[in-house]
C-alpha cells in the first residue's frame, strides 16, 4: 500500500473525539477513538484516514483559508458519489455526511476506504510491475476512464447546465485565474483569449471526473493490474468527455518531454509500457468512437486548467493560508504550464 500517510499537519488538525461522538450516532459498533493520519498527497480538499480497531475509514473536508465559491462542497461531493456508487462500483460509499459546523468547523463526510495500491509519482519498488503489467494498468486508466464517460448522465441530471459547457469551462477558469493571479506569475490574457476564440462544438453530455489522474486512482497490482477505486470526485459534474481528457492529460508526463515539463511528473506515466498522450487519446476515441479530428484546443484548455488550480493554491500559500512544504514550488510551475500552452497556440 503506498498512501503516503503521514501525522496530521499542524494546520489541519481537527477534534477527533468530537468527530468520533458524531459518528458514533451515525454509525454503529464503533469502539474507541480511532488514530487519525493524513494522506500527504493532494492540493484541495483535505484526507484522512481513521483506524479504529476493527475497521479504517476516510474523512474529506475542505481546506482552511480563501476557496473559490463554488470549491470544496462537501454535500456536493456526497451527492456525486452517492448517485454514482451503484452505477460505476469504482467509486467509494459514503456512509455519512456532517452539515453541523460546530463539530469541527466545517462540513465533512466519511466513506468506505478502498485498499490496494495508489500510485504517487513513482511506482513503489517493492510493486515489483513488469513492462506488460505496466501496459495492462495504462490501459485500465484509459478504459476506466471510457467506462465512465458511458455512465448515463442523468444520474447527475441536476449538475447538467445543458449546451454551452465548453463555454462556461473556458470562462470560468479564466475568471478564476484573474481573481487569483499574484505578481509573480504571467497574466495569461494572449491564452486566455486564443481559448475563447477557438472553441470547438462539444462532442457529447457525459458524466466527467474532473481530476483524473493516478493518485485519485486504487490498484490492485498482486498480478493482472486492475482499477478497483476512483477517488476525489470534488470535481465531477456532467459536461464535454473530450474536455476531460483534456484535463487528465496536462498530468501525463511522456518519457522524452522536455526538462522543465517533466520536473512537474507527479504519476509514473513515463514508465516504459505506458502509453504516451498520443496513445492514450488514440486508444480513447478507439474506445468511445466521439469525433476528434484535432487535439490540440483540448490539450491547451487541460495545460492552462491545470495552471489555474496550481495558483489559486499559490495564491492561498502566498497569503500564508497554508503552509504544506508541497506547495513551495508552484509559483514556477504555472510558468511552465502557461508558456507551454501558448507554444501551442
Amino acid at each position: 500500500m503506498t498512501d503516503e500517510l503521514s501525522d496530521v499537519r499542524p494546520e489541519d488538525r481537527f477534534d477527533v473525539a468530537a468527530v468520533n461522538a458524531w459518528l458514533s450516532h451515525e454509525m454503529s459498533g464503533l469502539n474507541g477513538l480511532p488514530t487519525v493520519s493524513q494522506f500527504r498527497s493532494g492540493a484541495s480538499n483535505l484526507t484522512y484516514l481513521l483506524k479504529y480497531s476493527d475497521r479504517e475509514l476516510v474523512l474529506r473536508r475542505p481546506p482552511i483559508g480563501n476557496k473559490a465559491a463554488s470549491a470544496h462542497d462537501m454535500k456536493r461531493e456526497v451527492r456525486i458519489q452517492s448517485n454514482l456508487h451503484p452505477v460505476y462500483p469504482l467509486v467509494p460509499r459514503v456512509l455519512a455526511l456532517c452539515e453541523n459546523l460546530s463539530v469541527i468547523g466545517s462540513q465533512f463526510y466519511v466513506m468506505e476506504r478502498i485498499k490496494g495500491t495508489i500510485l504517487r509519482r513513482d511506482v513503489p519498488s517493492d510493486a515489483g510491475l513488469s513492462f506488460e503489467q505496466t501496459k495492462v494498468l495504462g490501459q485500465s486508466v484509459i478504459e476506466g476512464l471510457a467506462q465512465l464517460h458511458q455512465v448515463d448522465p442523468s444520474v447527475l441530471r441536476e449538475f447538467n447546465k445543458g449546451p454551452g459547457y465548453v463555454t462556461r469551462q473556458v470562462q470560468g477558469w479564466s475568471e478564476r485565474y484573474k481573481k487569483a493571479l499574484t505578481d509573480d506569475v504571467p497574466t495569461a490574457e494572449h491564452l486566455m483569449s486564443w481559448l475563447a476564440s477557438h472553441q470547438p462544438q462539444e462532442v457529447a453530455t457525459c458524466v466527467i471526473h474532473g481530476d483524473w489522474r493516478l493518485d485519485n486512482m486504487v490498484f490492485d497490482i498482486s498480478q493482472s493490474p486492475k482499477l478497483v477505486g476512483v477517488l476525489d470526485w470534488e470535481l465531477a459534474t456532467v459536461g464535454d468527455p473530450l474536455m476531460d481528457l483534456g484535463s487528465a492529460l496536462a498530468y501525463w508526463i511522456d518519457n522524452d518531454d522536455e526538462p522543465g515539463y517533466a520536473a512537474l511528473r507527479r504519476q509514473p506515466s513515463h514508465l516504459p509500457g505506458m502509453p504516451t498522450r498520443r496513445e492514450f487519446v488514440e486508444r480513447y476515441l478507439e474506445i468511445t468512437r466521439w469525433p476528434c479530428p484535432d487535439f490540440t484546443f483540448y490539450e491547451i484548455f487541460g495545460l492552462f486548467r491545470l495552471a489555474v488550480i496550481l495558483q489559486q493554491i499559490w495564491s492561498r500559500y502566498r497569503l500564508g493560508q497554508t503552509t504544506n512544504p508541497a506547495f513551495a514550488g508552484f509559483g514556477s510551475a504555472i510558468h511552465v504550464l502557461i508558456n507551454r500552452a501558448l507554444a501551442l497556440t
